[in-house]
């Protein structure tokens, strides 16, 4: 059989780079393309041990974790033990995740339930490897961009997960509650009052809505024309707020001044009175984690809600 150590070698540089740069990616480090293909060189210079009277030190655990550690003292410098060994410990996450897709993928493709699978269990023993190099090649850049989405995706949840709170409005004997979402980017003020505006989406809880509410969420619609048309109840608890927001530039929207909002953050349940909602039938969030738009000068007016 022929070898080809300079393909090897090759393919062995490539994935070490990208396991260098998926570990700068799950860190949200910055690093330079000269360092991360430094740290690859090392990386792959083991393949290369391998032809030489050193072969058998190259393949001790030892000697690999050594090659580790420079290679990501090599990319990432070392600034303190703890940020080192952080980005090291990510380095070996990047490896494991992107070698258990691999082969979990390959052994999915290849399952064979007849006894000449053993040769490829024998393999695993020896010099050969089951997982085949063609395979490695087509198959890792699809794994490092499936790995880099999850984690990226992952990374959102959690973030959104620690701004979102339980919202409760009261307004017209109405009481909404809503899932919201803290946004510092939500820098709408009523221009007179100077009273923060939150936006809530209506999809659900619009069976609630009168008729002449569920007309001025449509953006579409004229909000001057049908705020002459809103019940009493609701007309006086209205403001028109020049915005640009909602897809609308310069344009007038209708907000409602509720009896009271109430936050659930954590273990404790605030109050604000100074707020003003504008209902909207846009869904705010794609996937439906989220229904309302907190101002976040809302929750520094909250107060938290006495037990009398």
């Amino acid at each position: 059989m022929t070898i080809y150590l300079d393909v090897i070698w090759f393919l062995n540089f490539l994935v070490d780079c990208l396991l260098l740069w998926i570990t700068a990616i799950f860190l949200k480090r910055y690093v330079k393309a000269w360092k991360i293909l430094l740290g690859g060189l090392l990386g792959s210079s083991l393949i290369l041990l391998a032809i030489t009277p050193l072969a058998a030190a190259a393949s001790h655990p030892i000697v690999k974790m050594g090659v580790s550690l420079c290679m990501v003292l090599t990319v990432f410098g070392f600034k303190r033990l703890k940020s080192f060994l952080s980005c090291l410990l990510t380095f070996y996450f990047s490896t494991f995740l992107m070698g258990g897709i691999l082969m979990g993928t390959h052994y999915f493709l290849t399952y064979d339930l007849k006894l000449r699978t053993a040769v490829s269990l024998e393999s695993i023993r020896g010099f050969g490897d089951p997982v085949s190099w063609l395979f490695v090649a087509a198959a890792f850049p699809i794994a490092w961009h499936f790995s880099r989405k999850r984690v990226e995706d992952l990374t959102i949840s959690s973030i959104e997960y620690d701004v979102l709170i339980d919202v409760t409005i009261e307004i017209n004997g109405l009481n909404i509650q809503l899932k919201g979402l803290i946004d510092s980017g939500n820098q709408l003020y009523d221009p007179i009052s100077k009273t923060p505006v939150m936006i809530a989406s209506i999809s659900s809880f619009k069976e609630q809505l009168p008729h002449e509410i569920l007309l001025l969420s449509d953006k579409n619609n004229n909000p001057i024309e049908l705020a002459d048309k809103l019940p009493e109840m609701w007309s006086e608890k209205m403001r028109l707020i020049p915005a640009k927001t909602l897809g609308a530039n310069n344009g007038l929207h209708c907000a409602f001044k509720p009896e009271a909002i109430y936050l659930q953050m954590e273990d404790e349940r605030k109050s604000v009175q100074k707020a003003m909602i504008i209902f909207t039938d846009q869904e705010l969030s794609s996937d439906g984690r989220f229904q309302c738009i907190v101002h976040p000068a809302v929750v520094e007016l909250a107060v938290v809600q006495t037990a009398s």
